[in-house]
């Protein structure tokens, strides 16, 4: 098995999903977009796609 290094960013997931939606005629609030992004690194961790690493 292949391990990599992956760093993922909330900050970007919510700005892509903003523009996602605002391109798809949605018009989020930053909050949601601020969920969503939460709601998808949760679900990446759960499907243990990524692990959570803390700084130190």
């Amino acid at each position: 098995m292949r391990e990599i290094e992956v760093f993922i960013d909330t900050e970007e997931i919510a700005e892509f999903f903003f523009q996602e939606l605002i391109r798809r005629g949605y018009l989020p609030t930053e909050a949601e977009v601020e969920d969503l992004a939460d709601i998808t690194f949760e679900y990446l961790l759960e499907k243990c796609i990524i692990d959570e690493e803390v700084d130190e």
